[in-house]
């Protein structure tokens, strides 16, 4: 039997002895709620900030302002800043985060709808990975969880 790539990274976490957090815009929580859906991932799951709003991303997850401003919210640099704020924040060697425009409305000609940036960070190293492809507010999301949980796996194989 196949396990689910939630199982994987969970036995691999529980192996290193390693915790993780996850800073959810886009995904509204569907990361955690995928983590927290196998038993025993209370051993190393601590938590999320879903930060929809930029204050939020700010006051809780220390993105900068600046940053935001010269970047946006759909930016590689402001989902590093949330992951980093994220391990920081929740005391945690490794995090995901995403933030993105999901659609169908809050898109631009420079970052349409489907526009999804995604970071996963594992002590002092980080990763990310840009999606642009729109399928639909349900399935940006589902793949957006999807290709972050694979993120993550690739950087603490």
């Amino acid at each position: 039997m196949d396990l689910k790539i939630e199982e994987t990274i969970g036995h691999i976490l529980k192996e290193k002895n390693l915790t993780l957090s996850t800073a959810e815009s886009c995904t509204g929580g569907n990361i955690a709620a995928r983590i927290t859906s196998i038993s025993g991932s209370s051993e190393y799951y601590k938590g999320s900030i879903i930060a929809y709003d930029n204050a939020v991303k700010t006051t809780l997850l220390k993105v900068s302002p600046d940053t935001l401003e010269q970047y946006g919210a759909v930016s590689r640099e402001t989902v590093i800043e949330m992951a980093k704020g994220a391990m920081s924040m929740l005391k945690t060697t490794c995090a995901v985060a995403t933030s993105g425009i999901a659609g169908p409305g809050g898109g631009t000609p420079a970052k349409p709808a489907g526009t999804i940036w995604i970071a996963a960070a594992f002590k002092n190293e980080l990763i990310t990975l840009k999606l642009e492809e729109d399928r639909g507010r349900a399935a940006n999301i589902e793949n957006t969880v999807h290709e972050a949980l694979n993120l993550l796996l690739k950087l603490i194989k």
